[in-house]
């Protein structure tokens, strides 16, 4: 069984769920906020977009596996792989794990230098996520806790032994997941906080594609004591923190305990920029959805073994790699159609449960522009049931413009993908640690949508919006909900993605 995240203690901070109130409210996005806060970014103090330990020696990753030869959309609508027996990742699948989730698969030459974009999809390009690898023994790497350098596509040892214990992880490995707020919020500030969810979620979509690719169980975490994982990352609080952990293999062997004590490490990392500028809005909401135990209230069955796959329209057999090597972010999207059946296709491979310890809890509306068998209008999507149900009928282009930022690309799409949630209930249920799960769990859907999306030849990206006014157009339907996050869909400019 999976232990479903727990509301934790009462009078804990993730009770206080005005926090996480004061904190949505505060950074919501609407013209008069726009205008009115501008902001302009300091190019001479761009940040780096790597963590670089400088007195720990790379341990090379293998470049040379073979391609798993599972298509993407078969790895996409998959809902994991049953947990029984020995399933022990080798460092090869690690290696793979990795590149084909956050790894650097292609660049981009500027007049003034160049630019590496990374496997999954990232706000701003700014790719404010670290990777993590905890785990016993393995076949090719011996247990330790471990840092993911896609630089030079290596892994740095920073503690040696077996720290599963510390973190109670009965599996052969743990892949943890960092938010470091200056990376992202040179750009977008105070409401980076979000986008830790967004870019997390994207790198697990990718991860999920490759364990079950690979024939490995995987389950996605929030229900986790911050101040462990932290303590055992030896993270410099301040500046980064553990956001989520995937679990990857399973084991009947027993894991050792936990160390009586876990010093600290202090090795020493190249400054991210000049200077860093403090945005205390994420701190706090960070601290106000940080856990102090994780006692599981009640357990969800192992809906993420064997479930039938969604009947898909789309023939594509490109295999997972080929399409994570392939996809990029649209930039400007042609006024051509979609058809139902591409439509459909995203909709049902990205849609699938997610193997998590929290349910659903994201909606899925939808403005459809152009799309061959289907009426021009605003929807909502039954993921349960695969049907759209016409909210209204009609021309949006305008809308999608306005509500995407005011920015062409949901305007031309084929279609966009708005998630909403109810907030009340999810914080009410969760506390502030909903708050994370729901952007982790929309930027895990985005995440497939773009490789389902890719799968089919097509084009997409991620946007952000203005909050009121999406829930506004989907109302009376989505009255009480909240934006939570955007993807337009449509045929991609071949001139313009990157």
């Amino acid at each position: 069984m999976i232990i479903i995240l727990d509301v934790m203690k009462p009078g804990s901070a993730n009770r206080d769920i005005s926090r996480a109130w004061a904190y949505h409210n505060a950074t919501k996005h609407s013209e008069w906020s726009i205008r009115a806060v501008p902001h302009y970014l300091d190019w001479e103090n761009q940040p780096l977009a790597h963590k670089i330990y400088t007195t720990v020696e790379p341990i090379p990753l293998p470049r040379d596996a073979e391609q798993t030869g599972i298509s993407a959309l078969s790895a996409i609508s998959a809902t994991g792989v049953p947990s029984d027996g020995e399933r022990t990742p080798s460092l090869s699948d690690l290696a793979r794990i990795l590149f084909f989730s956050a790894g650097i698969t292609k660049k981009k030459t500027y007049p003034g230098g160049e630019v590496y974009f990374r496997a999954a999809s990232c706000t701003g390009a700014l790719y404010e996520i670290e990777l993590y690898v905890v785990c016993g023994d393995l076949p090719g790497l011996r247990a330790g806790v471990y840092h993911f350098a896609p630089g030079d596509f290596a892994l740095r040892l920073l503690r040696t032994g077996d720290y599963r214990g510390a973190l109670e992880l009965h599996v052969p490995a743990a892949v943890i997941c960092t938010g470091t707020y200056w990376r992202n919020a040179w750009k977008y500030r105070a409401r980076t906080y979000r986008h830790f969810g967004w870019d997390n979620g994207t790198i697990i979509a990718n991860m999920l594609a490759m364990t079950t690719a690979l024939h490995l169980p995987a389950v996605v975490h929030c229900n986790f004591v911050d101040t462990d994982v932290n303590r055992l990352l030896d993270l410099d609080t301040n500046r980064e923190v553990t956001f989520s952990l995937v679990t990857i293999g399973h084991t009947d062997k027993p894991v050792p305990e936990a160390p009586a004590e876990i010093p600290a490490l202090g090795l020493p990392t190249v400054p991210l920029s000049e200077k860093e500028v403090d945005y205390p809005e994420m701190r706090a909401m960070h601290e106000a959805s940080s856990l102090v135990d994780h006692r599981g209230s009640e357990t969800k069955p192992e809906t993420h073994l064997v479930v039938r796959p969604p009947y898909l329209a789309s023939q594509s057999r490109d295999t997972i790699e080929q399409v994570i090597l392939r996809r990029g972010s649209s930039r400007k999207f042609e006024r051509k159609p979609i058809t139902l059946d591409q439509l459909e296709t995203v909709l049902r491979a990205s849609t699938q449960i997610i193997p998590a310890d929290f349910p659903p809890l994201n909606d899925i509306y939808l403005i459809v522009n152009a799309v061959e068998g289907l009426g021009p209008g605003a929807y909502v999507y039954g993921a349960g049931t695969g049907t759209l149900e016409c909210l209204k009928s009609g021309n949006f282009r305008k809308e999608a413009h306005h509500l995407g930022l005011g920015q062409d690309l949901p305007g031309d799409a084929a279609a966009d993908v708005f998630f909403l949630a109810d907030l009340h209930s999810i914080l009410d249920r969760f506390g502030n640690r909903g708050y994370r799960a729901v952007q982790l769990e929309a930027g895990i859907l985005g995440g497939r949508m773009y490789l389902a999306s890719y799968a089919q030849r097509l084009g997409a990206t991620g946007l952000t919006f203005f909050d009121d006014d999406v829930t506004s157009f989907f109302s009376p339907h989505a009255l009480g909900k909240s934006a939570v996050f955007l993807l337009a869909i449509g045929v991609g400019s071949r001139l313009s993605r990157w």
